[in-house]
């Protein structure tokens, strides 16, 4: 969650070198190195079913690639803090989507939960006139984060059950940077090569592939064989909080009373939002959901 929660500090430290797309095609890059690294390692490499290339292509196009636009370009507008908070309100998009399309009944408490997180959300970006005290544009991009890891989400539920979650996330970041490798030399290449490039520069892309992309990744899923999905997913509630302090205390972000109480009152609904209402393959779904940032 720690490691999770650095991904938007260590974004914003990269975004003062280097443009969204440059930062997204390379961090993806060195995670599908590591990662494939590691399944050449573990010998944990699979073959994927003919009729399963349409969902692993259509998986890619949701996260990373929209997922990625949105969240990269929103975190040029808003604060890491108010990222994260916004970000951490995926599992609540996704019960609603899981409830709409598969037809999973919620109970009063997880409706309550939905309705509360959405409420925490109001508080956290209105001021007391009731207009944003955010810019529309970002928290827009940031909304477009959170549908496409809905859909994202909603796409895995078929995977989960016939692949391993580290196999699944590194085909989908391959196909993920061939997507993104045409942006990079139309937007960001000529820019690129006339930069002149330090390990500095190159140190929070790093630490984006290795320790949120890959070692938070591989950590949560050992977390998951051992404490099991629900109680594991129950963590990432911290993600916001974590990011908030980190913020503070690193990039120097201000946080209100009305951000804290927002806050507090989105991580309430998120938990009751998530008290045992959906089976095994949306929760299962729900490991990888907006984390393989």
């Amino acid at each position: 969650m720690i490691f999770w929660a650095f991904s938007f500090i260590w974004f914003k430290e990269a975004n003062k070198s280097f443009p969204p797309i440059t930062i997204v095609f390379i961090r993806l890059i060195f995670s599908v190195i590591f990662l494939t690294t590691y399944l050449i390692i573990t010998k944990s490499f699979m073959k994927i079913k003919k009729g399963d290339l349409k969902l692993f292509l259509t998986l890619a196009m949701f996260e990373p690639f929209f997922y990625f636009l949105g969240e990269s370009f929103g975190l040029t507008y808003v604060s890491a803090t108010v990222c994260s908070v916004l970000i951490s309100t995926i599992p609540v998009f996704a019960t609603m989507g899981a409830w709409l399309i598969f037809k999973e009944r919620l109970s009063m408490i997880n409706y309550a939960g939905i309705i509360l997180s959405f409420l925490g959300v109001l508080v956290f970006i209105l001021n007391k006139y009731g207009t944003f005290s955010y810019n529309i544009k970002g928290l827009g991009l940031i909304l477009l984060a959170v549908l496409s890891a809905v859909g994202y989400n909603l796409t895995l539920s078929r995977l989960v059950e016939r692949y391993r979650p580290v196999y699944i996330v590194n085909v989908q970041n391959i196909i993920g940077a061939t997507l993104f490798l045409p942006l990079f030399l139309v937007l960001d290449f000529s820019q690129f090569i006339i930069t002149p490039i330090t390990f500095n520069m190159f140190k929070p892309i790093i630490e984006l592939a290795v320790f949120a992309s890959c070692g938070a990744f591989i950590l949560y899923a050992y977390s998951v064989s051992n404490i099991g999905i629900t109680k594991a997913n129950v963590f990432t509630n911290c993600i916001p909080v974590f990011t908030a302090l980190f913020s503070f205390l690193l990039l120097g972000e201000k946080l209100t009373v009305q951000n804290i109480i927002g806050m507090i009152i989105v991580i309430s609904g998120l938990f009751m939002s998530q008290m045992n209402s959906r089976h095994k393959n949306i929760d299962e779904a729900l490991v990888l959901t907006g984390k393989t940032a």
